[in-house]
């Protein structure tokens, strides 16, 4: 895979502010989710994990299934 070189200084400044407003985003989400009590689900190769708020991780989802 060939990766594109900008020569524009500025495309790569706007790519970084992106980043980084992205990214502060995920960790206000992640930090109301503790607030809140809810669990942050993530994963990591092709394994899905819920982190509680007490900080522990676990495979099992802390959800309740819905009855149809």
């Amino acid at each position: 895979m060939e990766v594109k070189k900008f020569n524009d200084l500025k495309i790569y400044q706007k790519i970084f502010e992106f980043m980084r407003m992205g990214n502060k985003s995920v960790q206000l989400a992640l930090a109301e989710n503790k607030k809140m009590g809810l669990p942050n689900v993530f994963s990591m190769s092709n394994t899905i994990y819920y982190k509680m708020p007490d900080g522990t991780i676990t495979t099992k989802s802390p959800f309740k299934k819905k009855k149809k």
